[in-house]
């Protein structure tokens, strides 16, 4: 069991969700990850091999504090059970499934929009969606342009570690979660966290990351903070 470290002085390396970007990720963590001592890389990754290359490229010997939102959550996730020797910390919000994406609540909405993106176009598939949502998807999304429909089916054939993977990754784990998603619902971020063995779950609501981005990166990263100095021993 390798000694367990703080924030300050790390940098985490944080991946974005489906057919989302690094801006995004930014907003969401860097002022909490400041606020502690800690740094924040954003890789503008797109697909779960960029992803997964941003993170081998990252990693220079010493273990590293990483994660992400949804997709990049999973994919962060899935990288440290392959690799624990590289991961100091995991810092997860939003988790969306184990294992195959399946019929789950957001692959089945990546599936439909991709849909009406390809039949459509782009704000066609967001019309009725409102407020800070429909705005930041509306950034992102024409961002992407062509890649935008194969993105989001792409990410809806993905995979997450499984429960009993994630029970091997005996580190420090900040699990964040908006208690009225439901889209990435309340319970699969509750069962991260019981699988996770050092990890500590914090929720915050989409209204408040409404009004300010950076309330579900405080609560992924106060999560964290409790779960530091805890000594991890597998479950079951």
């Amino acid at each position: 069991m390798r000694p367990m470290v703080g924030l300050v002085g790390q940098t985490a390396v944080m991946l974005p969700g489906t057919a989302s970007d690094e801006v995004f990720v930014r907003s969401v963590f860097e002022e909490p990850l400041a606020q502690v001592g800690a740094g924040l890389t954003t890789p503008a990754t797109v697909s779960v091999d960029e992803h997964l290359a941003a993170l081998d490229a990252a990693w220079t010997g010493t273990p590293l504090v990483v994660g992400g939102i949804s997709l990049g959550a999973h994919v962060a996730a899935g990288w440290a059970v392959r690799h624990p020797e590289r991961c100091a910390a995991l810092l997860v919000a939003l988790p969306a499934w184990h294992g195959p994406a399946g019929d789950s609540p957001a692959a089945l909405a990546a599936r439909a929009s991709a849909a009406v993106v390809d039949r459509d176009g782009v704000d066609a598939a967001l019309v009725g969606v409102d407020g800070w949502l429909g705005a930041e998807l509306r950034r992102v999304w024409h961002r992407h342009g062509p890649r935008l429909a194969g993105t989001l089916r792409a990410a809806a054939g993905s995979t997450a570690p499984e429960p009993d993977e994630l029970a091997r990754l005996a580190v420090p784990a900040g699990v964040a979660a908006c208690s009225d998603d439901p889209v990435h619902p309340l319970g699969i971020a509750r069962s991260w966290t019981a699988a996770l063995p050092g990890a500590v779950l914090r929720t915050t609501t989409l209204a408040a990351l409404g009004a300010d981005r950076a309330a579900l990166g405080r609560a992924a990263v106060l999560a964290l903070l409790s779960a530091w100095g805890r000594t991890a021993v597998p479950k079951g």
